[in-house]
């Protein structure tokens, strides 16, 4: 079993499937007509509190808002950036801050006005996570959610594409669509045989040289693209937008944004809300190890909920339901299922699917489905899945959240190239989630962060938060995908508030719980905190 260090599952937002964040809010992605196309309107807010010197233009920069369809950069994007109560605009940043007489590179932003403007306290930044997700979708799919309440009526609600990312310029590439496709046919990785791990770490090779020829401004922007420097285009954008201190609500990966900005900027938060988080003090090992473990929990879930069930793929004892997953899904390593697309299911694609659907409940239906349609040798319904996971468009293309997903991870946490730990990790990985050991030998082949152009920005450590006010800390029981201890870590580790829901998803606010909504919107209105040990149903 190959450990996938750089394809380590992370929230994700789609058009028919949200992965975490906003599940329930996109299902119904569709196109209408045409809205009326408003002018251009230049703001200037900024500069707004604390400004460095040397990035004062930066920092007081006038924002353009515009119509929000030149943004999109895929089919939920197109979709979302249709309506006449959003619009857009592009922050400028420097590429290095450690030059920022150099090139700039731009942000992507999207803005929903507050709706009682002479009430209104500021902005809501919002970054759904990933890393490499667009927060201007998941601020777009927002605008529901928080119409009638008092986010929506007091906030501007902001989402931001990082650097690198969606609507970002430029943006990270690395493969072509073509080559994305070849790569998920392709399962070499469960070949752990000297020769298997030479041909797995020469692609790897090849992949981490392809980002650096193939992203504008190459090594340089590869070295300037972690939550480092997301934190500092935050901190920009926060003046820019006229606000003297931030309000943010950060779901997964956005909550390690988050958490980075706070150290760096203690004295410029306002509020915090952190859902689903990244314990700060883990490797990356350590981290994989426990995503694993919450994957398999929520296989344990799905199976306990499918033998009740007369039509279960997997059986009506959910103590032989590993074993019937791997009997379906294992076949496909040797043997590929035509889609009938002119592609074949693969055993990753088969996992990929899997693990789509288990970020949330509601994707179960589907999962039980597409391993009933694998017993008959069809795939069209897993290859779904993992077209949503990965972001494949009905014409073959693909968004680049991959590409900038693997870059930021390389940049974000320290490589490891130690053999020993790799296989142990590996072992490790298959006793926690069992269902996804391909039963192979493993192999301890290196990734592509090992050959990374450029070093990585950070290590993992507790942020010294000191003067920051407490953020509201958001963790949920079962899940998969940032485990709940890592929640009650970083809580206590910010002098924060722990706020625990209950159930087997990833991520929660505005997903429709009166409990917790109530109790976020309460605190980014009015700073107030539930009392401790507030737990949620």
């Amino acid at each position: 079993m190959r450990v996938p260090f750089l394809e380590r599952y992370r929230s994700r937002i789609g058009c028919l499937a949200a992965v975490g964040l906003l599940a329930a809010g996109l299902a119904g992605c569709s196109t209408g007509p045409e809205p009326a196309v408003a002018p251009p309107v230049t703001e200037s807010r900024g500069p707004a509190g604390e400004v460095p010197g040397e990035l004062a233009e930066f920092y007081g920069q006038a924002l353009t808002w515009e119509p929000c369809a030149p943004y999109a950069t895929s089919d939920t994007a197109r979709s979302r950036f249709r309506g006449d109560d959003v619009h857009c605009a592009r922050l400028t940043v420097p590429l290095n801050y450690a030059r920022p007489e150099g090139p700039t590179v731009t942000v992507g932003l999207l803005r929903r006005p507050a709706s009682d403007p002479d009430r209104r306290i500021g902005s809501l930044v919002v970054n759904p996570g990933g890393p490499g997700a667009s927060g201007m979708v998941a601020a777009a799919s927002l605008v529901d959610r928080v119409a009638g309440t008092p986010l929506g009526e007091r906030f501007d609600l902001v989402g931001f594409d990082p650097r690198g990312v969606g609507a970002s310029e430029p943006r990270v590439r690395c493969l072509t669509g073509a080559e994305r496709d070849a790569d998920r046919a392709d399962d070499g990785e469960t070949d752990g045989s000297p020769e298997g791990v030479a041909r797995q770490e020469a692609e790897e090779r090849e992949f981490a040289a392809k980002c650096a020829q193939r992203t504008e401004h190459g090594a340089e922007m590869l070295a300037n693209l972690g939550t480092r420097d997301v934190a500092k285009d935050l901190d920009v954008l926060r003046s820019a937008l006229g606000d003297e201190q931030l309000t943010y609500l950060g779901y997964s990966y956005g909550t390690r944004i988050g958490y980075t900005y706070a150290e760096a900027f203690p004295g410029n938060v306002r509020a915090l809300v952190l859902d689903g988080a990244l314990d700060p003090e883990q490797d990356l090992v350590e981290s994989l190890v426990e995503q694993g473990r919450g994957f398999g929990q929520a296989f344990t879930e799905f199976a306990g909920w499918c033998a009740e069930r007369q039509d279960c793929a997997l059986g009506s004892d959910p103590a032989g339901a590993t074993r019937a997953y791997q009997e379906l899904v294992r076949p496909l390593i040797d043997n590929p299922v035509d889609v009938g697309d002119g592609r074949k299911l693969s055993y990753e694609d088969a996992t990929t699917g899997t693990i789509q659907a288990l970020y949330s409940e509601q994707y179960w239906e589907q999962l039980n489905s597409g391993l009933n349609e694998l017993r008959r040798g069809r795939a069209s319904t897993l290859m779904a899945l993992a077209d949503m996971y990965n972001e494949r468009a009905a014409d073959g293309g693909y968004t680049t959240t991959q590409d900038a997903f693997t870059a930021i991870r390389c940049v974000d946490d320290p490589r490891v190239t130690d053999k020993a730990e790799i296989l142990e990790a590996q072992r490790r990985y298959a006793e926690v989630a069992p269902f996804l050991d391909d039963g192979r030998p493993d192999g301890a082949a290196l990734d592509a962060c090992a050959f990374w152009p450029v070093p990585n920005t950070a290590q993992p450590r507790l942020p010294n938060v000191d003067g920051v006010p407490p953020p509201l800390v958001i963790s949920t029981t079962g899940d998969p995908a940032t485990p709940y201890e890592a929640g009650v870590s970083l809580a206590e580790a910010m002098d924060g508030a722990l706020l625990t829901f209950e159930g087997t998803q990833h991520t929660v606010f505005l997903q429709g719980n009166e409990c917790v909504d109530e109790a976020g919107i309460a605190y980014l209105v009015d700073g107030t905190l539930p009392p401790e040990g507030t737990r949620c149903r």
